[in-house]
């Protein structure tokens, strides 16, 4: 994740430039440290990832101080480390240079921008797109991905899936790499000659500074909905850890989806040039509205209306409206980049960006029944993606749906989910609430419990299905099978050709992890295996990964 050639910088001229922006001053902290300059290649807070050449940044751990590693970082080449007051106390005897900050978290990102050199005075071309919201992150940035490859720009993507540095795959295990990997990334994709890169930006990265020192020449808001208040307490502190992208320090431009309170409240609140978009009818005005949506195949064509009579036609193969939202914002995203409406309604016409497969994100697996794979781990994900999944003929609710009169038993939805352990509590009665009254058979398994009993789990997102069947006397079967595979193998068990198969929450990911063990499992895997068991047909890998 880093460039291969990074010019020399000096620590002190480094340090000095930031404490002139009013960041955190950094002084030795022993008297024989200041005697000479330390020229710098890189730098990780990382003591496993330090290469020759690099500053070493020990911070405060929730469990070790990073001091404690400083030893085998300067072994491994470190030429210097930064720490705090009670590291530095840790650190008297190291056979490397000791620097003293006040606050060694909030210099990491800024330090990395000049070490690497990722973000050069008068930039180098390399356009940045970021993307933050609770849902849509992932697939937006796939979208922009997309139509700017499809513009014949070389691009780049940072997300919870994949890291691409052009053509390059690189392992992610983050949504958003810690900031030195960000700024070496970046580095690498302007060596490389990039034209541009799309980053999913969690409140998780800006809450911990995972992109300080990133400036976005555009930052994009999809929605704001219930999930990870285990970590901001209350959607209050949740919308204004997304907000801070949108600053100065952060961004040049926004596009926000105002299609409800949050997104209205967003826009509002942002001190930057902000284009405000609408992609469901009635709402906020908003300078970009979508249009004229209709079904095609698995997913919809749309039009995108702008100021003084612009109109951009559009459409997305994949299922749900929800991906007509994201695909009309990675749209204006790219146009508020500069880009001209006529090149890119030309590039539409000439290929299909946004039908681009996201892995995880609605994959199909198969067709008769229709097997899919979806992310969605939050309720609002949840009921948007089993609504987008409920096909004409079918009714809502687990209410006995009516048929198309042939005699034929009408097509069901079965749905296979959990809900993560240590995390978010309130939200796991509600998706089992939201699976019944929208599902017609409900199998209720394990998702990543971490250290947390599976079984515990699993009653929570019970009570609140259960609750929801007896308050509005529902049809709906409610299941509860473990371990996961076996809840996957029992959902196309019960399937039939004309069913829904909808497995939700893990989406791309492999492993599971259970009382600090990861687990192989994807549901993408066991689903194909599951479908082949019982004779149905399977899609091809090739159509299935990307």
């Amino acid at each position: 994740m880093r460039p291969s050639a990074v010019q020399p910088v000096s620590l002190r001229a480094a340090a000095d430039s930031l404490a002139a922006a009013g960041l955190p001053g950094v002084e030795p902290a022993r008297a024989a440290d200041g005697e000479a300059d330390i020229m710098l290649t890189g730098l990780t807070i990382n003591s496993r990832e330090v290469r020759a050449g690099d500053l070493y940044v020990a911070l405060p751990g929730a469990r070790h101080h990073g001091a404690r590693f400083a030893a085998s970082a300067a072994e491994a080449g470190a030429a210097a480390v930064l720490t705090d007051e009670e590291g530095a106390r840790q650190l008297t005897e190291l056979p490397v240079p000791v620097y003293v900050t006040s606050d060694p978290r909030r210099l990491v990102g800024p330090l990395a921008g000049v070490v690497f050199g990722s973000s050069p005075q008068g930039g180098s071309g390399l356009t940045l797109f970021g993307v933050t919201g609770t849902n849509g992150k992932t697939t937006t940035t796939y979208f922009i991905n997309s139509l700017l490859s499809a513009l014949g720009k070389r691009t780049g993507l940072i997300g919870t899936i994949e890291i691409l540095a052009g053509g390059e795959p690189i392992a992610s295990t983050l949504t958003t790499p810690e900031s030195p990997q960000v700024h070496g990334l970046l580095a690498l994709m302007r060596e490389k000659g990039l034209d541009a890169a799309a980053m999913e930006v969690s409140s998780h990265a800006i809450s911990y500074r995972r992109v300080d020192g990133v400036v976005f020449d555009v930052a994009g808001f999809t929605n704001l909905t219930q999930d990870h208040l285990d970590l901001h307490g209350s959607m209050e502190e949740y919308f204004a850890a997304k907000a801070a992208l949108f600053s100065p320090e952060r961004a040049q431009r926004a596009v926000i989806c105002v299609d409800d309170e949050w997104g209205e409240r967003m826009a509002a609140a942002a001190p930057v040039p902000v284009w405000t978009l609408a992609t469901r009818d009635g709402g906020a005005e908003a300078r970009w509205r979508v249009t004229d949506v209709v079904r095609d195949g698995l997913g919809h064509r749309f039009v995108l209306r702008g100021p003084d009579g612009a109109v951009l036609r559009a459409g997305t193969g994949l299922p749900g409206t929800f991906n007509v939202s994201n695909a009309a914002l990675a749209a204006v995203m790219v146009l508020a980049s500069g880009v001209e409406i006529e090149q890119l309604q030309n590039a539409l016409d000439r290929s299909d960006p946004f039908t681009v497969e996201v892995p995880g994100r609605m994959q199909l697996v198969g067709e008769a029944p229709a097997a899919i794979v979806d992310f969605a781990h939050n309720p609002d994900a949840l009921a948007r993606t089993l609504e987008s999944v409920r096909r004409e003929s079918q009714g809502t609710g687990g209410s006995a749906p009516t048929g198309s009169g042939s005699g034929e038993t009408p097509p069901r939805v079965i749905i296979v989910f959990g809900a993560t352990g240590q995390r978010d509590q309130s939200k796991r009665p509600l998706m089992g609430d939201i699976a019944a009254r929208l599902a017609d058979v409900v199998i209720v398994t394990d998702d990543d419990p971490h250290d947390e009993d599976e079984a515990a789990i699993r009653a929570d997102v019970l009570a609140g299905a259960r609750a929801a069947r007896e308050r509005g006397a529902l049809a709906c079967e409610i299941l509860e099978v473990a371990p996961r595979a076996a809840a996957i193998d029992r959902a196309v068990a019960l399937a039939r050709p004309q069913d829904t198969v909808l497995v939700a929450g893990r989406g791309h990911e492999v492993f599971q992890e259970v009382k600090g063990v990861n687990l192989a499992l994807d549901d993408r895997v066991e689903l194909r295996q599951a479908l082949t068991r019982y004779g149905f047909p399977v899609l091809s890998g090739d159509g299935v990964e990307s």
